[in-house]
């Protein structure tokens, strides 16, 4: 062929490119000046995956001992949440309903409250694995949509995820007699289970521990650090466009200032082969966590996953040692408990000593 019948083709690879780089270019600015924008591809409460779940039928997931139920965050806002008990329990929870799932949190099984990431509702796959492999381990768990996601009312926002939490934390307290609560965040919920937590510390009432999975130490370092910035990362004025775009928002999710304002047992569980919160970034938390003063004196531990067992970002669930890494973590939580059963008892013993020595001194 001559080369005049090749131009139709050139033309239109030409074209092609000059959109691509329309669209490159226009994007930062589009961005800029719609923050909202950046907003939604923070939260991604607009991606339901799978599409098709019905949350009412947990049941449809494989939990048959799981109890969906909505409870009222604030006037005229509406959150869906699931329980799921301990394994165990499965053929006592059929046909059961919400005031025999309340029942059982005063058993001694402790309590997850899961945090769960953006994009997708609490019935997402990766989610619903987590959950029957902590109710085999003999937890309950007890899981939400923030307002905005799933079937719950509202529109997002950092601080609305972090009330809800505070609502579910506190709901289930009252529930609760000495039965350890532990607050579990993963991905972007990290960032909502260290607000929850420095709230809650701040009140002097601090959980029995946190759990963080895939944690990063704030939004503008994990979007920096994120694959879909990668286009763009090293773009003149990346932070103008794109962070600030964040921050005027109102999204912050500081993780690595809130652990300076936490006093309960942590634990950091994150994967070497992560690619959308990257490993360094969970290190970097702990290292900040492990030299926190509010931190001193409670248990601070960073368990990595290899990348050669391919856990990525979500499933550590997979993990065959989970369940041992948190039956450790709740053996020091009764162990604390019986060190200070016996430095008590202990000190009873004394003063019973000290009286009976004054009894003996007065009548002998």
């Amino acid at each position: 062929p001559s080369a005049g019948s090749l131009t139709p083709a050139n033309n239109t690879v030409k074209r092609f490119m000059l959109w691509l780089l329309v669209v490159y270019v226009s994007v930062p600015f589009l961005v800029k000046l719609c923050p909202s924008i950046q907003a939604k591809l923070v939260f991604l409460n607009f991606v339901r995956m799978p599409y098709f779940i019905d949350l009412k039928r947990p049941l449809d997931q494989g939990l048959n001992h799981t109890h969906n139920f909505y409870l009222e965050a604030e006037v005229g806002l509406r959150i869906g949440v699931w329980h799921t008990v301990p394994a165990h329990m499965w053929r006592e929870a059929q046909e059961k309903d919400g005031d025999w799932y309340d029942s059982m949190l005063s058993s001694t099984h402790p309590v997850i409250l899961y945090l769960h990431g953006n994009a997708g509702t609490r019935g997402g796959d990766h989610r619903v694995q987590l959950y029957k492999v902590l109710s085999s381990s003999g937890y309950h768990v007890v899981t939400f949509d923030y307002r905005g996601w799933g079937d719950s009312d509202g529109s997002p926002s950092e601080g609305g995820m972090t009330s809800d939490a505070l609502f579910m934390y506190d709901r289930l307290k009252q529930r609760l007699n000495k039965t350890p609560l532990y607050i579990w965040g993963h991905s972007l919920g990290t960032g909502v289970a260290t607000n929850l937590v420095r709230r809650l510390c701040d009140r002097g009432s601090p959980p029995d521990a946190l759990i963080l999975e895939s944690p990063f130490t704030n939004i503008r370092e994990e979007a920096r650090s994120h694959p879909f910035s990668m286009v763009y990362r090293f773009l003149p004025g990346f932070d103008w466009f794109f962070l600030d775009a964040i921050t005027a928002n109102n999204i912050r999710f500081a993780s690595d200032e809130n652990v300076n304002h936490i006093s309960c047992r942590l634990l950091i569980l994150h994967a070497e082969d992560d690619t959308v919160v990257p490993f360094h970034l969970g290190q970097k938390l702990y290292n900040m966590a492990a030299q926190s003063k509010s931190l001193s004196g409670h248990k601070v531990r960073f368990v990595s996953f290899p990348s050669s067992l391919s856990y990525r970002h979500k499933f550590i669930y997979r993990s065959p040692e989970l369940p041992n890494i948190l039956r450790y973590r709740l053996s020091e939580h009764f162990q604390g408990i019986l060190i200070e059963f016996l430095y008590n008892f202990q000190e009873i013993m004394f003063n019973l000593q000290d009286i009976f020595i004054e009894f003996w001194d007065i009548f002998m």
